[in-house]
Formats: C-alpha cells, structure tokens, sequence
C-alpha cells in the first residue's frame, strides 16, 4: 500500500493542513518547511489522489454539457470539439443527453451544481428567461453552443445570414422557384430550438429582398429528421409547379430530400438543385452542396471559453459569431430552363 498524506505530515513532523498547503503551493509556508515537506514526499513516494487534491481545490475537474439528440452528426461534431479542447487542460466531459421536454427541465435545473462540474455548455438549447435567471444564480460559468441569449456569453453563427447566404446562392444560379424544409415551430417551441426558423427568415428576407413572393406551398416544416423531410419534399415535388430548387435547413433532411428525388425519378442537379446545411461527413460523399459551418471549432471554441471563466476571466454577455460558407458540390445547377 502506497504512503498516505498522514504518513508524510508524521515524517515532516507537521499537520495535514500544512502538507495540503505545500501540495496546492500555498503562499502560507515558510521555505523550510516547505521543502522539508517535500523531502518527505520524495522519499516515501507520495502520489496525492487526484480526488482528494481537487476537492481540497474546491475544484471537480469536470465541465458538464447538456446536448439534445446527441446522436445527431452536428452535435457529435461540437461534442469531438469540446471534449479534445477539455482533455487538453485536464478536465473531463460529462454529457447530459436530452430528448424529452421533461428531460430538458430537469437538467437546466439539475445540472449546473458545484459539486458536480466546474462549468456548463449548453449546445443549441437556448434557455428561456427563468432558465437564466435560474443559471446565473448557480454563479457556475454557463456558455452556450449554438444557441444566444443577452445575459449569457455564447458561440454560434448568424443563422438568418447564414440563410439567406445559401438563398441568394441559388438565386445567383436563376432559380427563382425554390422551396424551403426546416423544422416545425411546435417541434422547435418544445425545445426552444431557433436555427431553423432563423434560416428561415433569411430565406424569405431574401426572396423579398429579390422581389420574389414567398410561395407558401414551398414552404414545408415537420419533425426533424431525414424520413419526414422525405415525405414533405415528395408532397413539394408532385405539385403543379414544382420548385427547381429546395433550401434544406439541415444535411440530414437535405438527405430526405435526395431520396424523395429518387423516389420520383428527378434528376439532381438536372431537374432539381438542392443544398444543404451543416456540412457533415455525409454531405461530401454525396456530394450535397451545402452551407458550412465550424460544427468542431464552435465545440472547441466553447470549451475554452468555459475554461477561461473557470479560471476567472470577467464573462462578457455577448455572443462570438463565427464564419459560413457555401461548399459547392454536385447536388446543385443552374435552372433547366428560365423560370416565369
């Protein structure tokens, strides 16, 4: 059995609170003291537990990130991104996955405790106001990821620029009949999710901004995922006059939409120009045009903001927009023929 802090504070001839002093580099032990101390910790081979030393810190090493779906492409991308910025400074990452309303309630409210992490991400989930007012009262540093409130500091990008960026893409290309798939606002509303009814009002900003009426029969908006975005772009494309063009508000219901085209026989780029957003891997290997955003950097990003206010930098509010950009691959043409 390995020497206990009670062995050394016999051999120095001191008190434990004095060999917890020389561990944590205390200001408050003479020199000689100290280095009798470590003489001692030499010589027996002591090891503190890591345990024991960060509680005597008043620190858990831990940030907890609190992650809706987090099986999700784009939030496995952020959470790669958090945890290899936290491994570097030697703290550990405990994922909080949320996929009920009730769920989300709980952690919001369960989580942000000092005696389970250092700090809080929060990924896309943009509190409401009771939830702050709840989270700055933990004194914990809160950052969120994706998501923006005035009172909490945050990273994410401008999502209805970000829309209308990828609206005037197609527009530049002559399509003037495009349709929209985003989210439903009751799906959206449970979870307070805002970036796809941001791409949203960009996308019709744009429109407008070109003189062109947003159609509503081109607008379509469901649960997230790639079997529904699926069936809305089916009932878009079996229309009269079917767009020549689909904004997606994301890769996964991009992929939908790819396969109500097969399903219907439509050629892509050929009859139908379709992008997406996110760029996760899929997108590249299906060659999706798409908006890309920093999905791992944000995740970093995030993690070193936490860590700097763990460390007690003055927070700041404000939310850090970082850059998009369109990636051009092959799901996206000009329009067959002019469009009245």
């Amino acid at each position: 059995m390995g020497a206990t802090i009670r062995d050394v504070a016999r051999a120095a001839s001191v008190g434990l609170g004095t060999v917890s002093r020389v561990l944590n580099n205390s200001p408050l032990v003479s020199q000689a003291t100290r280095q009798r101390v470590l003489d001692v910790i030499a010589e027996l081979n002591y090891t503190p537990s890591r345990i024991a030393r960060n509680f005597a810190l008043g620190k858990t090493l831990t940030v907890a990130t609190i992650a809706p779906f987090f099986t999700r492409p784009s939030v496995i991308e952020r959470l790669r991104g958090i945890e290899a910025t936290l491994a570097g400074h030697g703290y550990n990452l405990v994922v909080f996955n949320i996929e009920t309303p009730e769920r989300r309630e709980s952690c919001l409210h369960d989580v942000p405790r000092a005696d389970r992490c250092d700090g809080v991400l929060i990924i896309s989930l943009a509190p409401r106001g009771d939830e702050v007012e709840a989270l700055l009262v933990t004194g914990l540093p809160v950052v969120l990821i994706d998501a923006s409130v005035s009172e909490l500091p945050g990273i994410s990008i401008d999502d209805v620029a970000a829309g209308e960026l990828a609206t005037r893409y197609l527009l530049d290309l002559g399509h003037r009949r495009i349709g929209f798939i985003g989210d439903s606002h009751e799906y959206t509303a449970t979870f307070n999710f805002t970036s796809s009814w941001d791409r949203h009002q960009g996308f019709r900003h744009m429109l407008r901004t070109t003189a062109i009426h947003p159609r509503p029969e081109y607008e379509r908006f469901g649960v997230y995922g790639r079997f529904e975005a699926r069936v809305l772009a089916r009932e878009m494309l079996q229309l009269p006059e079917p767009p020549t063009a689909i904004f997606a508000a994301s890769d996964t219901q991009a992929l939908g939409v790819l396969e109500a085209t097969r399903d219907l026989g439509i050629e892509v780029p050929a009859m139908l120009s379709i992008i997406g957003f996110d760029d996760i891997d899929a997108a590249e290997y299906l060659g999706l045009t798409t908006v890309r955003q920093p999905l791992f950097e944000s995740g970093a990003r995030g993690a070193e903001l936490v860590l700097s206010l763990i460390a007690g930098a003055t927070p700041e509010p404000a939310t850090e927009r970082l850059p998009v950009e369109i990636v051009v691959r092959r799901s996206t043409a000009p329009p067959a023929k002019a469009q009245s």
